[in-house]
Formats: C-alpha cells, sequence, structure tokens
C-alpha cells in the first residue's frame, strides 16, 4: 500500500505526464460520471481532500491533484516566480485534465489552489462549468489588506522574497515552520484537526528542499509585483468577470475574522459579480476542521 491509500479507499492513484513533468492526482467515482477536479492549498498536498473525497465520489468523477510543486507532483526549478504564475499553471491543469479525457469539468480549490482555480476560470472559463472558491479573496485584494496593513499574513512577504533567503530560514526546521503555520490559522490553535497520515504526507514534501524553493516560487509569483496581481489588476481594467456559477465558502475564524469587508461582498464586486456564499464556522482548513459543513455545501453546489 502507498502512503495515503488508506485515506482515499477505492481512489486510484494517478501519475501523469503534462507540461513540467509528471504530476500525481487520486481519481475516484464513475469514469462515466461529472468530472470534479479539486485542488488543494499551502502548504498541504491532495490529502487535504480525504475526508471528502469519497463522498463526492458517489455523485462524480474526483480528481484529487497535486499542485505543481507540492506533494508528488514535479517541481520544477524557477527563478522569480516565472514557473509557478498561477495563469501557467492554471494552463497546465487544463492540459492534464485533456490527458485523463475531461474538457470540462467543475473545479473547487482551497487557499493556493483556490487562486489557480479562479485564474484558470477567468482566463479558460469554457472549461469550468462551475466553481467552488474556499477561503480565499482575490490576490489584487490580499496585497491591498497587507499594504494597508502590514502586520498582517506575514509568510506572504516573506515567502516571497527573493531566493535563497526564505528557503534557507525553513529549511533549518521545516517542520517546526509549516506546523506553527498549520496551528495558526485553525480555530483550534493546534494540529487535532489533522489527520496523522495527512500530516505525514504533508510533512513528505516540505521536507524536500525543491519543494520548499517551488512554495516561495508559488508566492514569488503571487507577489507584491508578482505575475499574479499583474494579471488580476489587467482583468479589472477589462471588466472581465466568472460567468460560470461560484460560490465561496469563508472561514469566520480566519477569513472573514476582523475583516474591513466580507470576502463575499469582495468578489461580488470584483470578479463574481453573482456569487454565492457560505459562511463556515471553521478556521482556514475547514475541509479537515469542518468537514461536515463543507461536505454540505459543496454537495449542495456541485448537484445542481
Amino acid at each position: 500500500m502507498a502512503d495515503g491509500d488508506d485515506l482515499f479507499p477505492g481512489f486510484e492513484s494517478l501519475w501523469i505526464d503534462g507540461p513540467s513533468g509528471r504530476w500525481f492526482a487520486r481519481a475516484g467515482g464513475r469514469e462515466d460520471a461529472a468530472p470534479l477536479l479539486l485542488l488543494h492549498g499551502f502548504p498541504q498536498s491532495h490529502a487535504m481532500w480525504h475526508r471528502l473525497a469519497p463522498a463526492l465520489a458517489r455523485t462524480h468523477r474526483v480528481i484529487a491533484l497535486d499542485l505543481k510543486g507540492y506533494g508528488w507532483s514535479a517541481a520544477p526549478d524557477s527563478e522569480g516566480g516565472a514557473a509557478y504564475a498561477k495563469a501557467q499553471v492554471g494552463a497546465e491543469i487544463v492540459a492534464v485534465m485533456e490527458r485523463l479525457g475531461h474538457v470540462r469539468f467543475g473545479l473547487a480549490g482551497h487557499d493556493r489552489g483556490g487562486r489557480v482555480a479562479y485564474r484558470l476560470a477567468l482566463d479558460t472559463p469554457g472549461r469550468v462549468e462551475r466553481l467552488a472558491l474556499l477561503d480565499i479573496v482575490p490576490t489584487f485584494v490580499q496585497w491591498e489588506r497587507i499594504e494597508a496593513n502590514p502586520g498582517m499574513n506575514p509568510h506572504w512577504p516573506f515567502l516571497a522574497r527573493a531566493a535563497p533567503e526564505p528557503e534557507r530560514e525553513i529549511g533549518r526546521d521545516p517542520d517546526g515552520y509549516f506546523e506553527d503555520l498549520l496551528r495558526q490559522w485553525s480555530a483550534a490553535k493546534d494540529l487535532s484537526a489533522f489527520d496523522p497520515r495527512a500530516l505525514r504526507l504533508y510533512a513528505q514534501a516540505w521536507n524536500v528542499p525543491e519543494r520548499i524553493h517551488a512554495m516561495c516560487e508559488d508566492y514569488r509569483a503571487g507577489g507584491a509585483e508578482g505575475a499574479d496581481r499583474a494579471a488580476d489588476r489587467a482583468d479589472l481594467a477589462a471588466g472581465r468577470t466568472l460567468p460560470m456559477p461560484v460560490l465561496l465558502l469563508a472561514s469566520r475564524d480566519y477569513l472573514d475574522r476582523d475583516k474591513p469587508e466580507p470576502a463575499l461582498d469582495v468578489w461580488r464586486r470584483s470578479f463574481a459579480p453573482k456569487a454565492e456564499g457560505v459562511s463556515i464556522a471553521s478556521g482556514h482548513f475547514m475541509a479537515e476542521e469542518t468537514p461536515e459543513a463543507t461536505l454540505a455545501a459543496l454537495e449542495a453546489f456541485f448537484a445542481r
């Protein structure tokens, strides 16, 4: 049994040759069912979906993919975030899904996976049937908030610093750094919400220097002057919005806590004017902290 197989009973382990190398995914559900792609967040992997994926696979062909540089997917070298710009990663994921036989699909993304998801949906709207975003605001708004309150989300500017400064600092104690973030962003401020098997999978990846570098490159692409913010600004200037149904799941104890504007309002005034929202009584890791409420919202949305 491969690591993590017991978290996804009945799922296949897929290795897909695609742009920038091989991608890893778990896939479950009937092959003729409507495809639903799940994209994880930082600093995790596909394993974050383990409490939701089996239930979602009752009605969909579920593909839980490791993002480029995370989990077991390839982590190509990069400078200045070039290989990890969300527009590029999204285009590569479209190619991966085509190789699996899926031209159109439902899409749900948490955290960094949410940033890839909304960029993919803005750039190639014909690919996405329905879009669920878990616990994010657009990148341009995130930076406006950080610039207005420099103490907010300090990991964003830290990880976006030029290489190799953050890589070296994290490399001194990767477990300490990443586990501390999991604690900070969870409602309980500890690791109790995380299955030890999932934590082992996360740690396998975040202890690899090339993957630490890839995660920093992900944040460099989303940095204050990075490609992701520039792409947001270009779409805002063009008046481009998401045409498909959009669901935002917002955590009360992380995303919307003490914020000047609810996340749903942010999406409605920017890229998703018709978005619907569900507030989840959770910390940031809602798929693991509050799986019942998160699953109920996703099932209702993707069943339509």
